[in-house]
């Protein structure tokens, strides 16, 4: 795990790409808390009203998501999101001169629906960018993590930035802070490399398309790699429509438990939107274990049972401590589902229509965040606490089974295989191997160049890698001092394996093996190589009986 992590960080593009969202995250939340208890308090606290703006912000995502996702297949990502940047920052000013001259409510929600209208093209561009940035599909879910950990961690930061900021009565400070934010990601994702997008493959006709025809081909291959994932795509967009109708109705609801249910006013929203984003935290961290494990239906299935559980808890103990732990839990939840589900969209997806399908996705999980904004609030006030968040939870765990019935087996990663370490499957030693012991010893294989006359293994040595020969001509020898004259035993060539046996033993190596000419070899380390042939596999044993039957190894 550790060194998964560390393979991030030395992604110097994604790495300075999660630490731009992670500044512009403490900037969102900021604006997220600023602006409802604007609303909240500039409406006289009507939840109606509170409930009709956090639908409303959200309608563009509806209405947008699409063609975002199809600007996002067919132009340049990364402009894209420095485009949006820019034009949110610029937003996020008015609303700052908007709080310091007391503007009225309106302008403030026209220009929040504004801004939903670029975040829309953000999402699908930057959830479309990220897995081009990876080295390879094994980094995907460490990557989601660390970029939600890093957002989670914003959402502590912010919202207890925004609480001293109001209490200060600078309200108008954290709309500035947020656009500046807007500006460093900006600056960041200028620096970035500029991954193409792939387009869909056209078949082969031996002519050049042209007018109408040129892009028939291509709509036809999208609409067949799109259907071609049906079953999974529905699965991951059921979950995701349940997990943000309860979040979108919990998100805005937190307002109207703050000041009705826990009589707590400003400074319990701040606590309940802080606790969000420490159970947020505490799931993205947890996910990052859990995302390494490769069938991702128990994390998914694990999430929406946590989330179930905090809504519930949140509604039947309505008191503040218990609250904050409750809400926190929640989050977690909804957090190992939004990880565990993004990584299996972005394995199964193809490059070429991944933005599309984010498009298509967000359009059906922000139509239902809507629902949830909308509604939630209102049946609070109307029934109580205790129907509806245990309502949403059930909701949440319905849709997780539902969804995970329907990803199957897309929720099991194939394992992430350099093409050169396939060699060592087909050698006829390790033939009848479990396909798993085999996949996990193809994942820790070592590719090292040999150049000609180098040593490789020496003898005497102690025993500590098994090698496989790509390519390359070396030499077999013992001896070589004054009492014992060096004996030449055999050349060894392409698929040739040698170290197995000082492994199987534990004794020091038996010969000496050379490079007589530049050569690739495949390593796997010593732990690896004897958990591959380990207890119950038969190959031990088979080595270990060519060579007490007299056969040659190549060397102990």
């Amino acid at each position: 795990m550790i060194g998964t992590y560390r393979r991030l960080l030395r992604n110097r593009a994604l790495a300075r790409l999660l630490a731009g969202e992670f500044v512009s995250g403490i900037g969102d939340w900021l604006y997220l808390v600023a602006l409802l208890i604007i609303i909240y308090e500039g409406s006289g606290r009507d939840a109606v009203l509170l409930g009709i703006v956090g639908a409303a912000r959200v309608v563009p995502y509806v209405l947008l998501s699409v063609p975002a996702g199809i600007a996002a297949d067919r132009f340049d990502r990364r402009m894209i999101l420095i485009v949006t940047d820019v034009l949110r920052g610029a937003i996020m000013v008015l609303l700052a001169i908007l709080a310091a001259f007391d503007g009225p409510l309106i302008a403030f929600v026209a220009l929040s629906i504004l801004a939903t209208c670029f975040s829309s093209f953000f999402y699908p561009a930057i959830g479309a960018l990220i897995p081009s940035l990876v080295e390879d599909e094994s980094e995907l879910g460490p990557a989601n993590s660390a970029w939600a950990s890093l957002d989670n961690f914003a959402f502590v930061i912010g919202p207890a930035l925004a609480g001293i900021l109001i209490a200060l009565g600078g309200i108008a400070v954290a709309f500035m802070l947020n656009a500046a934010s807007f500006l460093v990601v900006a600056a960041v994702l200028w620096r970035l490399p500029r991954p193409a997008p792939k387009r869909a493959a056209e078949p082969d006709t031996g002519k050049e398309p042209a007018g109408e025809e040129a892009a028939a081909p291509v709509r036809a291959s999208v609409f067949d790699q799109l259907r071609s994932v049906a079953r999974p795509f529905a699965g991951i967009a059921i979950v995701n429509s349940a997990g943000s109708l309860a979040f979108g109705g919990v998100s805005i609801a937190t307002v109207v438990i703050a000041y009705d249910v826990l009589h707590g006013g400003e400074e319990a929203t701040g606590y309940l939107n802080a606790a969000i984003g420490v159970g947020g935290l505490a799931g993205a961290l947890i996910s990052g274990a859990l995302i390494l494990r490769r069938s991702l239906a128990q994390p998914l299935l694990a999430g929406a049972l946590a989330f179930a559980a905090g809504l519930a808890v949140l509604g039947l103990v309505p008191i503040l401590g218990v609250a904050l732990v409750a809400m926190g839990g929640a989050a977690l939840g909804s957090l190992l589902v939004d990880v565990a589900s993004t990584t299996i969209f972005q394995r199964t997806i193809p490059d070429e229509v991944r933005g599309r399908g984010l498009g298509l996705l967000q359009t059906v999980a922000v139509a239902a965040y809507a629902v949830g904004a909308f509604v939630a609030p209102i049946l609070l006030q109307a029934y109580g606490a205790v129907p509806i968040l245990v309502g949403l939870g059930l909701l949440v765990v319905a849709g997780a089974v539902v969804g995970i019935a329907l990803i199957g087996p897309a929720a099991i990663q194939a394992p992430v295989v350099r093409p050169e370490a396939m060699r060592l499957a087909r050698l006829p030693i390790f033939a009848g191997l479990p396909a798993v012991r085999l996949d996990t010893a193809l994942q820790r294989v070592d590719v090292r160049p040999a150049r000609a006359g180098e040593v490789i293994v020496r003898e005497g040595d102690q025993p500590d890698r098994f090698y496989v020969i790509a390519d390359g001509t070396f030499a077999v020898t013992q001896g070589g001092t004054a009492e014992a004259p060096e004996r030449r035993l055999r050349t060894l060539g392409p698929d040739d394996v040698f170290g197995e046996i000082g492994l199987l033993t534990g004794k020091p190596r038996s010969a000496t093996v050379t490079a007589e000419s530049d050569g690739t070899l495949l390593v796997l380390g010593g732990p690896a190589f004897l958990e591959l042939v380990g207890s119950g596999s038969g190959t031990g044993s088979r080595l270990l009986g060519l060579y007490t039957s007299g056969a040659q190894p190549a060397e102990g």
